[in-house]
């Protein structure tokens, strides 16, 4: 729904930069031979050549349009080049296009306030850059002005015969024009030295609106392709809307543009002056009815976000005609392979960028089978992300499953897929300090920290959590993304493995003589460091040990002063659960803890089963009998048997 902005007092200089035929350009570069020829890129399949996604100047000079299949290109031009999309896990793979608009965007980042919309444009707010060129160097103090700011198209501006360079100079050198005016010519300025910038470093041509607002900015920057700049000034705005086709307005393509036709009788945009803005309140409401009557007069307050990343990951396909998929295991194979490379963007975006998404949402098209009953849409469902490929794998399932129930009713017909997406929204930066249980266990301590292996662990981990709102059924709270085999696997192979000796460790305590196999990983391991605080336990075990060995007995008073001992000369101290539900532990006099309603208890189910025992034992602490002291500490597990 589009939402009614008004413009802030001061005036702007807003552009929107749209790259002239991308794809085919991207082709171009990689393979320079293709310049100038007839192009155009397909995504090839084997019905009728495949469906054209971008042409090329030189193919449109003959009537190749992108709603045209590769077979019917190829009758109209029979020299047209197709270049066929990369391919992978049977669906195009644009990475190697929006790794091109990423070098495009960094550089028209360096002038101002730069969002990225598309793979393939750009809005720039560079009202700051054209205020501080008006008050250093002013167009009209100007003795040289480039050759491609005079190619300018500035509305409003009449030219006759071959004069546009020269009115454009004398516009841009007006003394007597107005501040907007002013920032404007500025603007034309900085755009087009972006612009050759972005052809001399990347060689791709792009053409560029500048106007007051985003929505002029669009609108100018189609009007004169490729290669060139348009430029209108608050003067022509009334003219330019005059005789715009409704459903050439961005937000007016669909019912809305319908509407407006049908019930008002306005095909123009200019057609909207004539009714007030109560008239279009009524019958749109009062947030539409306003826009409405906003955009009629060229107002919109959008403001560029700055964002050089998009604000969400989506991939799909298309099954036309015959190829629509009519069972569920088809379904389920489309499915997975979508949610293998969304599972890769985001995961690279997490990587790259420390942004976490937390929404999935699956949307599919769908028919019935000798369906009597009017169409209803395939609903499109959501559900809490969580990280990993084959947990987007089995909750983008489980939502198809749940908008199929939805979709077919209580009829138990024939049904067919025709089109699958997968999406992951609700992109937000990670929040700094984020971290995981593992924070905890990684040797963050001073008197732990392994000077070899304990590095490798020292990463900060996605949040245990997610808090997003929406709600699905079936679907989980996202878990955190620690990669636990990998974690596990590293704790195994781990050159400071702590490993006790079977025989002294068999009259210590009944716990480790459970445990009977050495290898296992336990949260010790976590403990683990180069210093002496764990050969002093080991040491300590021994000797315990051998005190045991050569006495029948063995007074309770000595016990517990010797585990008194080791915990001192280990460096840990007594480990208790608060009544706040805090699990806090001291280690050489520094202080950890955890907050048990802070833990997801479903990422315990992915730790190893020896770690998983210890971590639940805070949760629901084991009653222990003739305890002298309240709480317990990770020795007390190895507190020896009291013998009969």
């Amino acid at each position: 729904m589009p939402i009614a902005r008004p413009e802030p007092q001061n005036a702007r200089v807003i552009a929107h930069v749209d790259m002239d035929c991308f794809y085919v350009q991207v082709e171009q570069r990689k393979n320079p031979e293709l310049r100038g020829l007839p192009t155009a890129v397909v995504q090839y399949n084997s019905w009728k050549g495949g469906g054209l996604i971008a042409v090329g100047y030189e193919a449109r000079k003959f009537g190749v349009k992108r709603s045209m299949r590769g077979d019917e290109a190829k009758r109209i031009c029979p020299n047209i080049q197709l270049i066929q999309v990369p391919v992978a896990r049977g669906k195009a793979d644009l990475n190697l296009y929006r790794n091109a608009g990423s070098e495009v965007v960094s550089i028209l980042a360096t002038k101002g306030r730069c969002e990225r919309a598309s793979i393939d444009e750009v809005y720039l707010d560079l009202t700051d850059a054209a205020e501080m060129m008006l008050s250093e160097t002013p167009p009209e103090v100007l003795d040289k002005i480039d050759e491609e700011v005079l190619k300018s198209h500035v509305l409003g501006l009449h030219v006759e015969g071959n004069g546009r360079e020269e009115k454009v100079r004398e516009w841009l050198h007006r003394s007597d024009a107005d501040h907007q005016d002013k920032l404007l010519a500025c603007g034309a300025i900085i755009v087009a030295q972006l612009r050759m910038k972005v052809l001399y470093e990347t060689k791709f041509t792009c053409s560029g609106g500048i106007a007051h607002n985003k929505m002029l900015a669009k609108l100018a920057s189609a009007m004169h392709k490729p290669a060139q700049q348009t430029v209108v000034p608050s003067s022509s705005v009334k003219d330019l809307l005059a005789s715009l086709p409704v459903k050439k307005m961005k937000q007016l393509g669909g019912k809305l543009g319908s509407s407006l036709q049908t019930d008002l009788g306005a095909n123009t945009v200019g057609d909207l002056l004539q009714f007030s803005k109560e008239k279009l309140q009524e019958h749109y409401g009062v947030n539409t009815g306003t826009w409405l009557w906003n955009i009629s007069r060229g107002i919109s307050g959008d403001a560029v976000v700055d964002r050089l990343l998009p604000k969400s990951h989506g991939c799909g396909k298309t099954f036309p005609g015959p190829q629509a998929l009519k069972t569920f295991s088809s379904v389920e194979n489309w499915v997975n392979q979508l949610c293998d490379e969304l599972s890769e963007r985001i995961q690279s975006d997490l990587d790259q960028n420390r942004r976490i998404a937390h929404t999935l949402t699956l949307h599919a098209r769908a028919f019935k089978e000798n369906d009597m009953e009017p169409q209803r849409k395939f609903p499109s469902k959501s559900c809490p992300l969580r990280y990993g490929t084959a947990k987007i794998q089995e909750d983008a399932v489980k939502l198809f499953d749940s908008g199929l129930c939805d979709f077919l009713g209580s009829q138990h017909i024939g049904w067919g897929i025709t089109s699958l997406s997968i999406a992951a929204s609700k992109i937000s930066d990670l929040p700094q300090g984020t971290c995981s249980i593992l924070k905890f266990l990684e040797g963050k301590i001073p008197s732990s920290a392994s000077s070899s292996g304990a590095g490798e662990f020292h990463k900060e981990s996605l949040p245990l959590s997610s808090t997003d709102d929406v709600q699905s059924t079936g679907c989980t709270v996202m878990d955190q993304e620690v990669k636990q085999k990998a974690l596990a696997s590293e704790v195994a192979s781990n050159d400071i493995d702590i490993k006790f000796q079977a025989k002294p460790l068999k009259r210590i305590g009944s716990l480790v003589e459970k445990t009977k196999d050495v290898g296992k990983s336990s949260i010790l391991k976590f403990f683990q460091s180069s210093n002496s605080s764990f050969h002093a336990m080991n040491q300590a075990c021994e000797r315990f040990s051998r005190d045991q060995a050569s006495s029948s007995s063995f007074p309770e008073c000595e016990e517990h002063s010797d585990l008194e001992q080791i915990d001192e000369q280990v460096g840990f101290s007594e480990g208790h659960v608060d009544i706040d539900g805090h699990h806090n532990q001291t280690r050489n006099g520094y202080m950890w803890g955890i907050n048990m309603e802070n833990i997801d208890p479903s990422v315990l189910d992915e730790l190893p089963m020896e770690i998983q025992r210890e971590i639940r034992e805070w949760f629901h602490p084991p009653k222990r009998a003739n305890t002298s002291r309240k709480g317990s500490s990770i020795v007390h597990y190895f507190s020896p048997v009291k013998k009969g």
